[in-house]
């Protein structure tokens, strides 16, 4: 089965067969893998965490306690008069997942300020692909659920992808993969993200209000002036964040609550106003690359947000009562379910690989020669891997505790186990292929600490191409 086998560069030679600018996954930079390297092991301990608190509250709704689980879930608690007197679950849909979504738009602006969605012949194909993948499972649950109004409001359930859960299997799974799929498979995730906000922003906010959102405004205003004004002094000490920013955070967050717009959006919001490079080094100066406050929030917050954030909302989301194995087989045989299980084990691939495959076809970019189209299959089973965001859709979609919502759960838990088990199977078996490939890509013969396979198409990264030489003149 030598045709399955990828190509790759041998020690002893530059490859022909290289990653060029135009291939499809990216290879990315040097300096890029790193960073995705470091992303994915951070990401992976909160996904263990998040399928652990899942795991809880499935069991503790359907032992004999189920009560003490759903009164501790609906449970009230907050202020009425500024609209935040809300049961935990609650709390922790529209409160600690705030977190996570801040830490979202941090990466999202990080992205497209300092990573390779800035480069528009990079981000043209994973941004095509991530829309394919929210777009036909859309369509897929519309599809079964064309003459049902009342389950059709559900369409965007299977539209997201759960970054903490896919690189938890990824880590599992994958430890040698090429770091273009990883790559691939992060920005998916990133640009997946920035079209769930955008759709709860659009779909799933009901009875706006616009004197508390016009209000908001002041407090972000202040939040962005401050950030952009002393980023380091924020990042040097982490008291003034603590003081100063986070109040103002929080009233931007009660506000936009308030105003009817989910407050996840206003997480977002402040993760685009903290800056990503440092700033300017004197006046007139170019402004320096390199970690700046938003690295440094992100390396505070990631851990509030996967270790407690994500797995509490898990936790209260989650449980939902099956009800024997009848009860199972009637969840899952409704058009909620039917509908999600679809779209996310089904219409995702064929929404990734298809949308990817047609840019092959109509534009220049090709698949990079080192991979095959199996590959990309794989990563895009995974990406059918929808919880955190996929349940708060849900919630959002039927209101809590209702039957719709309970199937739709089930759904959901169902479609993310399955792709999960579907993707392992392939990845596990394509992984025993890099093992070696691994290996031949981390020969680093001028001894720069840079793997000379990141250096045969960019003549500035070489030595001759830092002495001004062009390789082969």
């Amino acid at each position: 089965m030598s045709g399955d086998t990828p190509r790759s560069p041998s020690p002893e030679a530059p490859s022909s067969h290289a990653p060029s600018p135009q291939s499809v996954p990216s290879r990315g930079s040097y300096r890029e893998k790193l960073r995705i390297g470091e992303i994915l092991r951070r990401e992976t301990v909160g996904g263990f965490l998040l399928v652990f608190a899942a795991a809880v509250a499935l069991i503790w709704a359907n032992s004999p306690a189920s009560e003490s689980y759903f009164a501790l879930r609906d449970f009230r608690i907050g202020y009425e008069p500024w609209h935040l007197e809300l049961s935990l679950g609650a709390w922790a849909a529209d409160g600690l997942l705030a977190i996570f979504f801040f830490l979202v738009g941090l990466e999202l602006k990080k992205e497209f300020v300092a990573g390779d969605l800035r480069n528009p012949s990079r981000a043209i194909v994973p941004v095509a692909a991530a829309m394919g993948g929210v777009a036909v499972p859309a369509l897929f649950y519309a599809g079964v659920n064309l003459v049902s109004p009342e389950t059709l409001r559900g369409w965007a359930i299977p539209t997201a992808t759960d970054i903490a859960f896919a690189v938890a299997v990824l880590a599992i799974v994958g430890s040698h993969l090429p770091s273009a799929l990883r790559i691939f498979l992060l920005t998916l995730a990133v640009v997946d993200d920035l079209l769930a906000i955008s759709i709860i922003a659009i779909f799933y906010s009901d009875d706006v209000q616009f004197s508390p959102l016009l209000l908001a405004l002041i407090p972000l205003a202040l939040y962005t002036v401050l950030a952009q004004k002393y980023r380091r002094f924020f990042a040097e000490r982490a008291w003034a964040a603590w003081l100063i920013l986070l109040p103002l955070g929080f009233a931007v967050w009660a506000l936009v609550h308030a105003g009817g717009i989910h407050a996840t959006v206003a997480g977002v919001l402040l993760g685009f106003a903290v800056p990503v490079l440092h700033g300017r080094s004197r006046p007139g100066a170019p402004a320096v690359a390199g970690p700046g406050l938003s690295e440094n929030f992100e390396h505070r917050f990631r851990p509030l947000s996967a270790g407690f954030a994500v797995p509490v909302f898990a936790f209260f989301s989650a449980g939902v009562t099956v009800g024997g194995w009848n009860g199972l087989i009637g969840a899952v045989t409704d058009p909620v379910a039917i509908g999600i299980i679809v779209g996310l084990v089904l219409g995702k691939p064929v929404g990734i690989v298809g949308t990817t495959w047609l840019m092959t076809k109509l534009t220049p970019v090709r698949l990079d020669p080192t991979l095959r189209w199996i590959d990309l299959i794989g990563v895009a089973i995974l990406a059918g891997i929808g919880f955190t965001v996929s349940l708060l859709i849900a919630d959002l979609s039927f209101g809590a505790g209702s039957l719709a919502n309970d199937h739709a759960k089930v759904g959901i838990l169902v479609a993310s186990l399955t792709a999960a088990l579907l993707a392992s199977v392939i990845l596990r078996s394509r992984n025993r292929l890099y093992r070696r490939i691994e290996q031949a890509e981390a020969v680093d013969a001028d001894g720069d600490g840079i793997p000379d396979v990141y250096q045969q198409h960019d003549p500035r990264q070489t030595p001759e191409g830092r002495a001004g030489v062009t390789p082969g003149a």
